[in-house]
Formats: C-alpha cells, sequence, structure tokens
C-alpha cells in the first residue's frame, strides 16, 4: 500500500519554449533581426525541454577529471568529461554561439548570437566557458592577420571536434585564454611568465597560470614577459607537426560552482608560442576578448535571474498555502515581481549591448566609446546583483529550492562566477573610472545616451541629476566608485526601459529603483505596481 499520495506540488518545468520572453524578441524586432527569431525559437524549445535539462544535470553530476599520464606512462595532460558535456558544447556550436557572428553577414549577427547563448546558457553554465572564449578570441587573433586568416574560419565553423589534433586539420576549434598567475590576479602586468624569441619567429614560453580554464581548447591567448614587456601570443595544444606543445596540467580547481567546466592550473615549459600583435602590447591587445567575455558575464548573469523568476513563479503558481495558490497572494506577487523586474532590467542591458557591439564591429566609433564604459558599469551591476537574485528566487520554492533536484543550489552556486570572472566588483569598478581617466569623451556619450530619454519619466530625470552631481568630486571619487557606478548601470537600466521596455516593467524599476520607493530587500514594493503584467511577461508557458 502507498503510504501517501503527492499532493500540492509543482509539476516539472520541462517542455516550452524558453525564448517565448517578449524582453528578447522585441529586441530582435527592434535591430532588424527577424530573420533569426525562428533559429532563437528553435534553440528555445530544446533549452526548455526535459532532454536537454538532463544533459546539463549528467554534466553537472559528473564533473571532468584530469589525466596526466597514459596506461605507459606517457604525459598527456588531457581532460576527461562525461559524455553529456560534449553534447551540449555540439548544440552551442550548432547554434552559432562560439565564432559565427564573424562570420555571419546578416543583420546583427552579435544581438542574435546574445539572445541564443542568454537562452542556452539556462541548461548548463559550465560549458558557456569556452564557447564563450571561443567568441571572442577572433578579434584578439587579428592582431596577427596571418594566423586569423588560417583560424578564423575553423573557430567560427558550425562543427564541434572534441579530439586533440593538428588545429589546422580539424573541422572545427575552441579556443581559451591563459593570463591569470598567483602573485597577480587581475593585475596582469605583474605576471612573470617569460617569452623567449627564436630565429623561426617562434617564442618559447616559460612560467605557471594559476586559472586556464576549459584546458583542452585546441589554442589559447597567453599573456607572457617579452624582451619588449607584456605581449600576446597563440598557443596551440598540438603543434603543426603533430607533437604535443608543452601544456602540463599541474590540477584541476575544486570550485564552488561551474562544475561541469574544467578549471586548472597550467604550467609551460619551453612551450612554443607565436606573437599576436606588438612586442609589448600584450594588454591592448587582448582587451577585446576581456570586452567581449564581459558581456557574456552581463548576459549570464541575466540569463540566471530569468532562470530564477521562471522556477520561482512557476512553484508559486501551482502551490497552494494558507487557502489559496501562493502566486495570488500579495506578498509573493511583490516578491516574482520584484524579480521579474529586475531581470527583465539587466537582459535588456545585456541585449543592448550585444547590439552596441554590431555597432562597433562595424565602425561606429560613438559605439565603440559608449560600449567601453557601459560594459565595465553593467558587468559590475548586474553581474554583483546575480547572486542575492539568485537566493531570493530560492527561497520561493521553500525547502524545495534548497535541494540539489530543484536545480535552484546550482543556480545559487553560479551566481557569483559572473561577479569574480574578467574583474572582480572592484576592478570593474575601477574600469569604469579608468575609462573616464584615459577617455574623457566616455562619460559625456554615457551621459548623452540616458538622457535621450530625458522628459519622459521625472525619476530617470532626477537620478541623472543626482549622477552628475556625483562628478563634481573628482578626488574622492575612486573612494565612491562602488556607490557611483552602482548609480550609473541603474541610470542606464532605466533609460533603456524607458525607451524599449514593457511600460508596467519600466515605471516599476523607475520607482522602486531610481526613486527609490522599496525595502531593503526583493518584495517590498510599494502600492499601485501592476504585478500582472509583469509576471505573466515572465511565466513560462508549458505546452
Amino acid at each position: 500500500m502507498a503510504t501517501h499520495e503527492v499532493t500540492n506540488q509543482a509539476p516539472p518545468l520541462a517542455g516550452y519554449d524558453a525564448a517565448d520572453y517578449p524582453v528578447m524578441l522585441e529586441a530582435l524586432q527592434r535591430a532588424g533581426a527577424v530573420h533569426a527569431i525562428d533559429e532563437v525559437h528553435e534553440v528555445g524549445r530544446l533549452a526548455g525541454s526535459t532532454q536537454a535539462l538532463q544533459l546539463g544535470d549528467l554534466a553537472e553530476a559528473h564533473p571532468p577529471t584530469l589525466k596526466t599520464h597514459d596506461r605507459y606512462g606517457h604525459r598527456v595532460d588531457e581532460v576527461v568529461y562525461d559524455p553529456s558535456y560534449h553534447q551540449l558544447m555540439s548544440h552551442a556550436v550548432s547554434f552559432g554561439l562560439h565564432g559565427a557572428p564573424w562570420a555571419d553577414n546578416r543583420p546583427a549577427p552579435h544581438l542574435v548570437r546574445a539572445a541564443k547563448l542568454s537562452i542556452w546558457a539556462q541548461v548548463d553554465a559550465g560549458h558557456g566557458c569556452p564557447i564563450s572564449m571561443t567568441y571572442a578570441v577572433v578579434p584578439a587573433l587579428r592582431a596577427n592577420p596571418e594566423l586569423a586568416a588560417v583560424y578564423e574560419p575553423l573557430l567560427s565553423s558550425s562543427v564541434y571536434d572534441p579530439e586533440l589534433r593538428v588545429p589546422a586539420a580539424k573541422l572545427g576549434l575552441t579556443a581559451g585564454m591563459s593570463m591569470t598567475e598567483k602573485q597577480g590576479g587581475s593585475d596582469v602586468r605583474a605576471n612573470t611568465t617569460t617569452a623567449v624569441p627564436q630565429p623561426d619567429g617562434s617564442y618559447l614560453i616559460t612560467g605557471h597560470k594559476w586559472f586556464t580554464s576549459a584546458p583542452m581548447s585546441d589554442l589559447f591567448l597567453v599573456l607572457a614577459q617579452a624582451p619588449a614587456g607584456l605581449s600576446c601570443f597563440f598557443v596551440p595544444r598540438v603543434l603543426p607537426d603533430g607533437t604535443r606543445n608543452p601544456f602540463h596540467l599541474q590540477r584541476l580547481k575544486d570550485k564552488l560552482g561551474n562544475h561541469s567546466n574544467a578549471s586548472s592550473e597550467v604550467e609551460y615549459d619551453n612551450t612554443a608560442g607565436w606573437l599576436v600583435g606588438a612586442e609589448g602590447r600584450g594588454v591592448p591587445t587582448i582587451v577585446e576578448m576581456v570586452n567581449l567575455t564581459r558581456l557574456d558575464c552581463i548576459l549570464g548573469s541575466a540569463a540566471g535571474m530569468r532562470v530564477g523568476v521562471s522556477n520561482a513563479a512557476h512553484h508559486a503558481a501551482h502551490r497552494s498555502a494558507f487557502g489559496a495558490t501562493l502566486i495570488d497572494q500579495p506578498l509573493m506577487r511583490n516578491v516574482l515581481t520584484d524579480l521579474a523586474v529586475e531581470a527583465e532590467a539587466a537582459t535588456l542591458a545585456g541585449l543592448w549591448l550585444a547590439e552596441l557591439t554590431d555597432y562597433a564591429v562595424a565602425g561606429d566609433e560613438r559605439a565603440a566609446t559608449l560600449r567601453r564604459i557601459a560594459l565595465a558599469v553593467t558587468k559590475y551591476h548586474v553581474c554583483k546583483r546575480g547572486p542575492i537574485h539568485a537566493a531570493e528566487a530560492l527561497e520561493c520554492l521553500g525547502g524545495n529550492g534548497y535541494v540539489e533536484e530543484s536545480r535552484m543550489p546550482r543556480l545559487y552556486r553560479e551566481a557569483p562566477l559572473m561577479s569574480v570572472w574578467e574583474g572582480s566588483g572592484n576592478v570593474a569598478a575601477l574600469d569604469t573610472l579608468r575609462a573616464m581617466a584615459k577617455q574623457p569623451e566616455t562619460l559625456g556619450v554615457f551621459l548623452d545616451e540616458v538622457k535621450t530619454a530625458a522628459g519622459a519619466s521625472t525619476e530617470l530625470d532626477a537620478a541623472v541629476g543626482r549622477l552628475e552631481a556625483e562628478f563634481s568630486d573628482l578626488e574622492t571619487l575612486q573612494y565612491r566608485a562602488r556607490r557611483v557606478v552602482g548609480q550609473m548601470s541603474q541610470v542606464l537600466q532605466g533609460s533603456l526601459l524607458v525607451r524599449y521596455g514593457n511600460t508596467a516593467v519600466a515605471a516599476a524599476f523607475l520607482r522602486t529603483r531610481l526613486a527609490g520607493d522599496r525595502g531593503d530587500v526583493f518584495g517590498t514594493l510599494p502600492l499601485g505596481v501592476d504585478t500582472a503584467t509583469i509576471i505573466e511577461r515572465s511565466t513560462p508557458k508549458i505546452a
């Protein structure tokens, strides 16, 4: 006999189109990328399927393992992944989430790729790391036109080929970056890895890298000290003659989250590399790669927020307490609405930055200047908001949200990574100040952009005025950097919502984030917010 009957539990959240999210489709239509909407829905249907979610579960449950030697004692330095990881990678590459936008001549390729990536990221965050780096490596690699001519077509290929072979002989490639060292962290100019020039034009690289993710990638951009200073190098795992380039994996990191992705310590021992860009110009050469991976940090945080809202709203719609479903109770509606507003604003900002990338790549100097500061501002604030958003979304499920099977603990563990990766909060905030110091026009361009919506909202106009006042005292600006950069991000999101967002979402954001009409935690909203419209936009529609 059954000991109990299961009641009052939400059904599994699966079998829905994760692309059925208005802010995503509205951004594509606005940019003239309607040609991609069917493709985006294809990604969305798979991302919301039981099959894809189970692949993510398997990749999370079976982390990669390090194999340093083969059975005969030969050093191989390989990472072994669960088959689910390779399936996820194959899907991501076939969707064009890696280097494909650089070879796509259709309208808004970087925006289209951002929308797809943001949707697919909900399945598994870990495999997104090599996908992101493969996307971001292309513009940096172009600093060496000969290398770019050979490898760029393979970095944009729709074929995922995981075997370690001569890169130029493969059907498709993945790429990574190897910058961080123990003594420096984000301060890469403190790096001690050396690069010694050879008569044939190559360099021999020797040193230790503290964090190198996705070490089974085919090629890496590596920072090392050459005779003229810190420089950027192209380092393949397998050399053109078929021999393994010395690339010794010391260990894999035991991380809080991102379990499906291997993050490693790498020892370079007379490892062959080729210069990318000029000697001594390593940071300027690789900075565009960092900018693009920062964009993906923003998209990843926004994706995590949307997943949290979707799971919370789905649970609340099917769970009853105290005589009514949770979603019909005012306090829960306030929490869900507040979470949804944050997620929608973050998503809109990420997609707008991707569209700016399209303009910048096409040669629009204003777009490039605006993107420089807006990326740093948004990376700081949106990625810092991710963990607290995940915690509140988890709590909406109560004890069920604390159980691994709900996938909410995984979401919670992933959230801090986006803030840590590509510069922690302080680094991102200070990078904003650095941009203003090196390119004073960036602040003017930023303020002009947010003022495009001037007169449309008293809350926004007042917030812009308060922001401008912050710059009257430049001597203490570094001390106030976090506050000021946070204000910049919220003003930018508010301006974007006024211009392009849903009216109800924009009104709620302006009143709560810019006018301060809220409490100190999620769900402490004022009366009059259109909770019905906002929750409806974020609730998954199961077929």
